[in-house]
């Protein structure tokens, strides 16, 4: 099953892992899902922001105004959940909420000027903790990487 662990890992890492735990590639998964999480969450807080405002600020410029229904879709955020996030970013001045004309009971969220201005800062934020989490990856490694973790998250149904 490959080399446990790669050539790079610290000995005291060899010595008190089992070879077996090496070797299961949900385990590296999981584990590498984690350091990248905690790494990208602590980069968020020091700006006052969440992963959920990245991928709404992002899905509005992207796409352009929509309902939180259309929101919900694009980004997998709960529901429950998006109600949070748009008060949030309403709060924060980065989006605005409105009225549909088309349907009153349904609002149109809409990414300001300065949400714009918060989605490059996060973009910046979110490529320096990219950087750190791949660092020990070439260029051509990241890639095939991407392509493989698209490959997984496609098959099992979670399209983003």
């Amino acid at each position: 099953m490959g080399n446990y662990p790669p050539d790079t890992a610290r000995s005291a890492d060899r010595q008190a892992t089992a070879a077996r735990l090496w070797n299961l590639r949900t385990r590296l998964l999981s584990l590498a899902a984690i350091q990248s999480d905690r790494l990208v969450n602590e980069k968020l807080v020091r700006e006052g922001a969440r992963k959920w405002y990245f991928a709404v600020l992002a899905t509005l410029d992207e796409f352009g105004p929509a309902s939180q229904a259309e929101l919900v879709s694009r980004t997998r955020i709960y529901r429950s959940d998006m109600v949070a996030v748009i008060n949030e970013l309403a709060d924060r001045g980065l989006v605005e909420r409105s009225p549909n004309p088309a349907d009153r009971r349904q609002n149109v969220i809409t990414l300001t000027r300065q949400g714009r201005r918060q989605l490059l800062t996060l973009d910046k934020l979110l490529t320096e903790a990219e950087n750190e989490v791949l660092a020990p990856l070439t260029p051509q490694e990241r890639e095939q990487l991407a392509r493989l973790l698209a490959v997984l998250v496609h098959h099992h149904g979670q399209d983003m």
